[in-house]
């Protein structure tokens, strides 16, 4: 009878401990580390957001350096407080955003930085923020706008003078890298050791050259005969930067120009045709091709300015408290 009344003392234990251990493991996830007039920050939202904007998590953050992630903890809550004021604010006063307004916002931002919609998109992968959280940010930045618009009644007025100087002092920002956009129709041997293939393969190429020159369309004849990458497409390989060429092909695309192609290249594996579809050389992007989108880097940052200045002032009469 000891021994059951042990067996089930033990199973009774086991029962509570499953029954109230997650219980216990949500609190600890998720319990409040600050208080705003009437609102809560949880740590579940401090972890997302640090995760947001330094890529880890907070686990991670402390491992990599607890000092650094003891500071950066510290920041964000900071921030995440100055989101809560801000929002009780916003929705005191009404202020909506439409999807609609959300979807201008990002066309003008596509614009202003000569992106695509695939741009975008391939941009904000590289750094792993998805779409709809991309589409969020832009929301609260408009809504911030607005509420500093009403708030701060001067007008923003962003000068001439100002944008000019800024381009002159920021040239390196707006620098284009030498880039190519090249197409190709490669050759395969199967055999390179193969003198006699190698010299049918040669025969076969510049009678493709040839065609070429007669006016016969490049990608249909890439399509038919290449055998290497884009063939597809082609033969379309997209842009490279010159540095990533081999210094042989570079040194002949240097004397050509767009539309024209290379005799055969014979290559370890096979020989390669290769057409110039566009040369982007290096230099500075001129400035009326940039002016709107420094205009909106020194509207942003004036915007950033006058919240950063109202807010603080708001702060002072909030009460907040912080729990750790």
């Amino acid at each position: 009878m000891k021994g059951f009344k042990i067996f089930s003392i033990f199973i009774w234990t086991a029962i509570l401990a499953l029954i109230f251990h997650p219980v216990v493991l949500a609190e600890i996830c998720n319990r409040v580390v600050a208080q705003v007039n009437n609102d809560v920050i949880t740590l579940y939202e401090l972890d997302n957001k640090i995760k947001e904007l330094t890529g880890y998590d907070s686990g991670e953050l402390k491992m990599k350096d607890e000092k650094k992630y003891i500071e950066t903890r510290r920041k964000v809550l900071d921030l995440l407080v100055d989101e809560k004021i801000a929002f009780e604010k916003i929705r005191e006063m009404g202020i909506e955003v439409t999807p609609g307004e959300i979807d201008e916002a990002i066309e003008r931002i596509k614009k202003s930085n000569q992106l695509t919609q695939e741009g975008l998109i391939a941009s904000l992968k590289k750094q792993d923020v998805s779409l709809e959280s991309y589409r969020e940010e832009i929301k609260r930045q408009l809504e911030r706008n607005r509420l500093i618009n009403y708030e701060v009644k001067s007008k923003i007025v962003i000068r001439e003078e100002e944008i000019k100087d800024y381009y002159s002092k920021n040239k390196d920002k707006f620098s284009i890298i030498a880039k190519v956009h090249l197409a190709t129709i490669f050759l395969k041997q199967e055999d390179p050791s193969n003198q006699e293939e190698t010299v049918a393969l040669l025969r076969k190429a510049e009678e493709i050259v040839s065609r070429l020159k007669r006016g016969e369309d490049f990608g249909k004849m890439a399509r038919e005969f290449s055998q290497g990458p884009g063939a597809e497409d082609g033969g379309d390989l997209g842009f490279f930067k010159t540095a990533q060429l081999d210094p042989e092909l570079l040194k002949v695309l240097k004397s050509m120009s767009t539309g024209d192609i290379t005799r055969p290249i014979i290559r370890q594996a096979g020989i390669q045709i290769v057409k110039l579809l566009e040369k982007q050389d290096s230099g500075v992007k001129p400035f009326g091709e940039v002016r709107d989108a420094i205009f909106e880097i020194l509207y942003k940052e004036e915007i950033d300015k006058r919240y950063s200045s109202w807010i603080k002032g708001l702060r002072e009469k909030a009460y907040t408290k912080i729990i750790f």
